[in-house]
């Protein structure tokens, strides 16, 4: 039997409830110290993760809305590719600077005044968007994607932290997947929707309609979606799913430092080094999401639908691996294996879809970018849980917003070189590049340790609670032993 007077780094200490005091050849006595806490499930826990993927979906719908159709905007408003292509990057400029204050403001005030907030920023930018569908009005709808940008913000991070307040430990993984699940099918219907609505006609008055119909019926389901979250999104449930939640409850705000909890992760290394193989990877990811169009109509001209569904198919191909990954990871527990595993096959992926781009055939495209999407995309939520493993009992807001705040930077970077790549050499060399950067954290990924701090909190409140039980049936008189006969 394991020591518990020995607390774990980084484990909440009070997860203790007993402790051995005596034992003899014939009988062994606990001492019960206090009752483990009380947990209970609530049915509400699914709508409160299914809303936030609906205002997530909405949010990550217009992170590409731009960029999928990036010729068709250049000749709209007379500007250049490299400007269209910011459309899409501002989001993750806008995330570096502000995911800090955004999860000490998590920390301090919860889940839902965040909530509120990502989905009134959202609703004010589609309906600044509305205003700008005019060739000379590119500022507006700038201003309407930055203000979405920051919406983003305050809804990257929340996916680990909803699953660890409102779920139970056999089912925490499959929560943060789905809520991963609201941004990949709004970026998959960002991909598809776009190039439908706005075909590539010649008369601008006409392209200014379609543009503006497209403008309103994102900010009608923004709206109603911010009064959905202000009538039935609450903060946390009145008894906690787990052990560990009701441990990490047990903390006082007043000895809760978010300086000290960076100062904590920062020392982490297995974390930082997921930090830094999660920035490679979304960061890939983004890069290729924001090119699409480029790479697609460079090597098939005409082709802007399918290039809409090509991006389609990346995600709802990592949308089923994301679901995949989270039912496997409540199963097995097997986070470091997985985790190095999607890597990996998220590297041939890449690997496969460069070579065929030039192919000539489109059916290929299909099937190579579904393959890469499968693993690249159903990385993210191994990423969200892994970290959460890794830094138990520090916020789950926190921890994310770094892995957020990395795949931001390696995003804005891979963008930028892998388009002056393409442009001054060609398709293929841009995606080399990116698949050596993937190949560099497969490598990093294999190097992680593997400290599953919340799956030990759960299995050391559990064990006490067992042996209460245990002591229960001592002091009751109750034989541990069968009678002699």
């Amino acid at each position: 039997m394991c020591d518990e007077s020995k607390p774990v780094d980084g484990e909440v200490n009070d997860n203790k409830y007993f402790s051995k005091t005596a034992a003899t050849d014939a009988e062994v006595t606990f001492e019960h110290r206090s009752a483990p806490p009380e947990t209970r499930l609530y049915k509400k826990r699914w709508v409160i993760v299914f809303l936030f993927s609906l205002y997530s979906l909405c949010n990550s719908y217009q992170w590409i809305q731009y960029g999928i159709i990036n010729n068709i905007f250049m000749r709209f408003y007379g500007v250049d590719s490299f400007t269209i292509d910011w459309m899409s990057m501002i989001y993750m400029l806008t995330y570096i600077p502000l995911i800090f204050p955004v999860a000490l403001l998590l920390d301090k005030k919860g889940l839902r005044v965040i909530a509120l907030v990502a989905a009134a920023l959202n609703c004010t930018g589609t309906w600044i968007k509305v205003a700008s569908a005019r060739p000379d009005l590119f500022p507006v709808t700038f201003l309407g994607q930055f203000t979405c940008s920051v919406a983003q913000v305050f809804i990257l991070g929340m996916p680990s932290r909803i699953a660890s307040v409102w779920f139970g430990s056999e089912e925490v993984s499959t929560a943060c997947s789905i809520g991963v699940f609201g941004n990949q099918l709004g970026i998959a219907i960002g991909f598809l929707v776009p190039p439908i609505l706005v075909p590539n006609v010649d008369d601008l008055d006409e392209l200014a309609a379609h543009i503006r119909v497209m403008f309103y019926i994102t900010a009608g389901v923004a709206t109603f979606l911010f009064v959905l979250v202000v009538i039935v999104f609450q903060e946390r449930p009145d008894i906690p799913p787990t052990h560990a939640q009701a441990a990490a409850r047990r903390i006082s705000p007043e000895n809760y430092s978010y300086t000290a909890s960076i100062h904590r992760l920062l020392r982490n290394k297995a974390f930082i080094l997921l930090v830094i193989t999660y920035g490679l990877n979304v960061g890939c990811f983004y890069a290729v999401s924001t090119l699409l169009n480029r790479m697609i109509i460079e090597h098939y001209p005409g082709e802007e639908v399918n290039a809409g569904r090509i991006g389609l198919t990346i995600v709802i191909a990592g949308m089923v691996g994301s679901l995949i990954c989270g039912i496997w990871l409540d199963r097995s527990k097997t986070y470091k294996q997985t985790t190095l595993a999607v890597y990996l096959m998220s590297l041939v992926g890449m690997v496969l879809y460069a070579f065929t781009l030039d192919l000539g055939h489109l059916w290929v495209v299909f099937i190579t970018a579904g393959t890469l999407g499968f693993f690249m995309t159903g990385y993210l939520p191994l990423g969200f849980e892994f970290a959460v493993e890794l830094t138990f009992p520090e916020s789950e807001g926190t921890s994310s917003g770094l892995l957020n705040c990395s795949a931001q930077v390696f995003g804005i970077i891979f963008t930028i070189c892998q388009g002056k790549i393409m442009d001054s050499f060609n398709t293929l060399a841009g995606n080399l590049f990116l698949c050596a950067f993937l190949l560099i954290g497969t490598i990093i990924t294999a190097c992680i340790k593997s400290d599953l701090r919340r799956q030990l909190a759960n299995q050391q409140a559990l064990a006490a609670a067992a042996l209460g039980r245990l002591d229960v049936q001592v002091h009751s008189g109750t034989s541990l032993y069968p009678p002699h006969t």
